[in-house]
């Protein structure tokens, strides 16, 4: 039998803490989003000024991230390669996306979730979501 980590509610509400603080910082607002291994949502945050049309960007670059177990990003740039005829549509679910701010949480190999962060460029998104995974990836490795 295979043991699964799953994250918990803390170590869900840590990075968004630390992602928040980090856009506090900045004087930025942004939606961030952070789902389970299967890409389903545990929380969101849509802080003061953040646009209302993030809150399912983030949460559905998110999903794309735990459920592809790669970076949001990556299938962007797979549908903007024309040698490879690449449709989103191929996915199935609407809930896919292709724009960059969606980090998967690996642990040991296995996808344990993942953070989406939008409301700003792609690659601060990104730069952002990979601020709250390694705030996970730190609470889980002082447990």
């Amino acid at each position: 039998m295979k043991n699964k980590l799953v994250l918990e509610c803390r170590d869900v509400q840590h990075a968004i803490q630390v992602i928040q603080d980090e856009l506090n910082k900045r004087g930025k607002a942004a939606v961030i989003a952070v789902t389970d291994a299967h890409g389903e949502l545990m929380a969101l945050l849509r802080m003061d000024g953040a646009p209302y049309s993030s809150i399912i960007v983030a949460a559905n670059k998110a999903f794309s991230a735990a459920r592809e177990g790669k970076p949001s990003r990556e299938i962007g740039q797979k549908m903007r390669d024309p040698a490879k005829g690449y449709s989103i549509a191929y996915y199935g679910d609407n809930r896919f996306t292709g724009f960059p701010g969606g980090v998967p949480v690996i642990v040991d190999s296995q996808v344990v979730g993942a953070v989406g962060v939008s409301g700003l460029s792609g690659v601060e998104d990104e730069e952002l979501a990979q601020i709250g995974v390694a705030a996970i990836l730190n609470t889980i490795k002082k447990e």
